[in-house]
């Protein structure tokens, strides 16, 4: 049995679960506005506690790689990375909106559809990525501000499109007029869903550059200038 420990922290929401082989074995959510600092560590032990499991059971850590909250990504990252050097175990990342698209598997019956997982950008802007419903890539990471015709390329090929995640409440009133549009914004990025992603990419030895990787944050960071004066 291969157990992994998944942190996601891409959104407001801290999200960690732990797998064997990629059956769930315990998973916990916390919905509060910047809380993963605080509470990231505290789940990860309430969690292997629960699951009679001690940190130097774990086989591996994945990660959410994004896109996402800066801090939040880091919070998460640098835990994962703490723990992997701690326990010489391998690091594996995870795609957050790759993680949505697995979720909404496990809702959809039809295996035809056309999968878009959206995260929040801020204003009328959103991180996305267009899967086909295996997870095969037709479109990578983006990030885009949403108009009328951002997806009109995709509405004549596919009969149904699912557009999900946090994001998509911007494209209510955008694509109110496609009739093979479900629109499903009740979906975010948790850890319980990266079991499966995760342990395929173990068996691939799929794994990171503890001193390297960087999470995809789905565009440049920036920093605002500081309008305090210099001590200087």
């Amino acid at each position: 049995m291969i157990t992994i420990l998944s942190i996601e922290t891409a959104t407001s929401i801290c999200s960690v679960a732990i797998h064997q082989d990629s059956k769930t074995l315990a998973s916990a959510d916390l919905f509060l506005e910047k809380s993963h600092s605080a509470s990231l560590s505290l789940l990860i032990e309430q969690l292997l506690s629960h699951c009679d499991l001690r940190l130097a059971d774990l086989n591996a850590v994945a990660v959410s790689s994004g896109p996402g909250s800066y801090t939040g990504l880091r919070i998460g990252l640098s835990t994962a990375k703490g723990l992997c050097y701690a326990l010489d175990i391998p690091l594996i990342a995870i795609s957050s909106l790759d993680t949505m698209c697995v979720q909404m598997q496990k809702f959809i019956l039809n295996t035809s559809p056309l999968l878009i997982p959206m995260i929040d950008a801020r204003r009328m802007e959103v991180f996305y990525k267009v899967n086909q419903y295996d997870l095969t890539e037709i479109e990578p990471l983006n990030n885009l501000i949403l108009t009328e015709d951002s997806f009109d390329k995709y509405f004549d090929k596919y009969s149904t499109i699912y557009l999900f995640g946090n994001g998509a409440s911007k494209a209510s009133d955008l694509y109110k007029e496609k009739r093979n549009l479900i629109i499903i914004k009740d979906v975010n990025p948790s850890a319980m869903f990266m079991g499966k992603l995760a342990f395929g990419k173990y068996q691939l030895n799929q794994f990171e550059d503890l001193a390297y990787f960087e999470p995809d944050y789905g565009k440049e960071f920036f920093s605002p200038v500081s309008k305090k004066k210099s001590f200087l």
